[in-house]
């Protein structure tokens, strides 16, 4: 493909105004339909973020605590237990939750070797069965 075919699909899709956005690669230029424009629905928004974090955290300003780690990824589990649920055949979603999960379920037992009475709080305050 030449650089001039791929400035005039550029132009064509600018001139369109619709909700398509272009992917460039390897591959040729080309147009993908957006569902759902400008919305990330996955992904959590920062402000939730360090809402979640200034709840969990043990001092100002910490963002990397068992804490803080285990509340944002127990928001995130929820989030896409619910997408998971509507999109049954979403296989990919499925992988990152088990992988979430995971992650989860070791910082969790790091938690529970190093200072029990934390872990009992936390489990308590964010619900979980343990």
């Amino acid at each position: 493909m030449t650089k001039k075919t791929i400035l005039d699909r550029i132009n064509e899709v600018q001139k369109d105004k619709s909700s398509f956005f272009l992917v460039t690669g390897r591959q040729p230029v080309t147009r993908i339909r957006l569902k759902n424009k400008g919305e990330h629905i996955m992904a959590i928004s920062k402000e939730k973020k360090n809402e979640i974090m200034a709840q969990y955290a043990r001092h100002e300003g910490d963002t990397g605590s068992v804490e803080v780690q285990v509340a944002v990824l127990t928001w995130e589990i929820n989030h896409l237990n619910d997408h998971i649920k509507q999109h049954k055949k979403d296989h990919a979603t499925y992988r990152g939750l088990m992988k979430k999960i995971g992650r989860r379920r070791n910082l969790l037992a790091y938690l529970r070797r190093t200072d029990v009475n934390r872990y009992r709080e936390l489990i308590h305050s964010l619900g979980l069965r343990r």
